[in-house]
């Protein structure tokens, strides 16, 4: 039988997602929190178990407990009484994973000149008004929404909430780059004109 891989699932979550949310969850242990920090302040000279018990002012057995745990998730290298470093880079495997879980990943490969304004899957400015790369936001956002036909502005805005903070007003650019029709009441919304085939707009 073979192992489990990234794109696999366990319990309704893919193992990737699953492993960053144990880092995560680990990590919530002020203990082992404090022991990474310190690593990580310490970098490539690192710290034994030793020096990080007085550091911590915490029995042995708990910061060995806690490098241990480090260890087993790939957030630090070392063994026993042996020098323990930080390995920072499982963190950002942990943050990269967490990210590729966000509802608009997937639509931003298509847009990569509108990474930027985005972090963590979330949208945290918009291009210049006068701008191509505001339109062509509007185009990503009006993907995202997928909208097959009229919807109240309480589910307009549930859907932007996933991606961003400021709803109303991006709710307003979508209405005022006309990807987002809405009534003479402004209560119900609708798709405002037709997405462009998805291979067309990767580059403009």
């Amino acid at each position: 039988m073979r192992g489990a891989g990234p794109g696999d699932y366990v319990g309704g979550m893919s193992v990737e997602a699953a492993r960053a949310a144990e880092v995560l969850a680990q990590l919530s242990d002020q203990t082992r929190l404090r022991a990474m920090a310190e690593l990580v302040h310490r970098g490539g000279e690192g710290a034994t178990l030793a020096e990080l018990t007085f550091i911590l002012d915490l029995p042995l057995a708990k910061v060995g407990d806690a490098c241990a745990r480090l260890v087993g998730l790939g957030l630090a290298t070392g063994t026993g009484n042996g020098v323990y470093r930080a390995r920072p880079e499982g963190l950002r495997e942990a943050a990269d994973a967490v990210d590729r879980l966000q509802p608009i990943t997937a639509l931003l490969a298509g847009y990569p000149q509108l990474r930027g304004n985005f972090s963590h899957g979330r949208l945290t400015s918009l291009p210049p008004t006068l701008s191509d790369r505001y339109e062509l936001i509007g185009e990503l956002l009006a993907r995202f929404l997928a909208l097959d036909g009229l919807y109240a502005e309480d589910e307009i805005n549930r859907r932007l909430a996933a991606v961003t903070d400021e709803v109303a007003g991006t709710r307003r650019m979508l209405v005022d780059t006309g990807w987002l029709e809405r009534d003479r009441a402004g209560t119900t919304y609708g798709p405002g004109r037709p997405l462009p085939e998805p291979a067309g707009n990767a580059v403009r």
